[in-house]
């Protein structure tokens, strides 16, 4: 437990974060409702764009998290159950306030599909058979303004991004896609950027238990050349 949502995201939001991310990874797979009352809290007092997802089932569910104070909205399990939800969600709110999560895992090597990626949903516990490049593609072409691509594979590991696979998919998709999964040094944020294509890059545990702040993370990827807001 890293601590209460609000005090940290207060936090982040001092540190000079882009954006906040908020992920209710078991509320599909526990049957949970949207978390509303940690967002309306969180949005009272940040004023950095927020992504909520987690038991977002339904086109209704989008209003419901942007108007207790949601930015952008993350669909993920119940994206694969009804891709259209995405067509649905993006004609009446917009592209750019839905996002698309994608968990994704490295296939075996005696796979007879050969090399890729499956996704995974119900937080990363269930293989859907999907490959991951061609399900960001076909969410893109959808109506997601994003996508946030997860590697189940590096996610808690700290030992860096699965590159090959932020790459795959940042070259196939016209959207930006953040890198999740995998971030153990600040280095590692600024290869998902210059190794894997990647537009943006998300991390927890590094600045959660204090290893790093947001301003540091900035400044080793200003001193790489890559553009930050400061």
């Amino acid at each position: 437990d890293a601590g209460d949502p609000v005090d940290i995201a207060a936090r982040y939001n001092e540190q000079g974060a882009d954006e906040l991310t908020f992920l209710d990874i078991t509320a599909t797979s526990d049957g949970r409702d949207l978390i509303l009352h940690i967002i309306e809290a969180v949005a009272s007092k940040v004023f950095i764009p927020l992504t909520v997802g987690g038991g977002v089932r339904a086109v209704a569910d989008v209003r419901r998290l942007l108007n207790a104070g949601a930015d952008k909205v993350s669909f993920n399990s119940a994206a694969v159950a009804d891709p259209e939800l995405i067509r649905a969600a993006s004609d009446k709110y917009g592209a750019q306030c839905i996002v698309v999560a994608i968990d994704a895992k490295r296939r075996a090597d005696d796979d007879p599909r050969g090399k890729g990626w499956d996704v995974y949903t119900h937080g990363g516990r269930k293989n859907v058979g999907l490959d991951a490049v061609a399900w960001a593609k076909q969410m893109a072409e959808f109506g997601a303004g994003e996508i946030l691509l997860t590697s189940m594979d590096k996610d808690g590991t700290k030992s860096g991004f699965d590159l090959e696979l932020t790459r795959a998919v940042s070259d196939a998709v016209p959207v930006p896609v953040i890198a999740s999964g995998g971030v153990g040094t600040l280095d590692h944020l600024a290869d998902g950027v210059s190794l894997g294509g990647a537009d943006a890059v998300l991390a927890a545990s590094i600045f959660h238990f204090g290893e790093h702040t947001v301003g540091e993370a900035k400044a080793l990827m200003a001193a790489r050349g890559i553009a930050v807001r400061q």
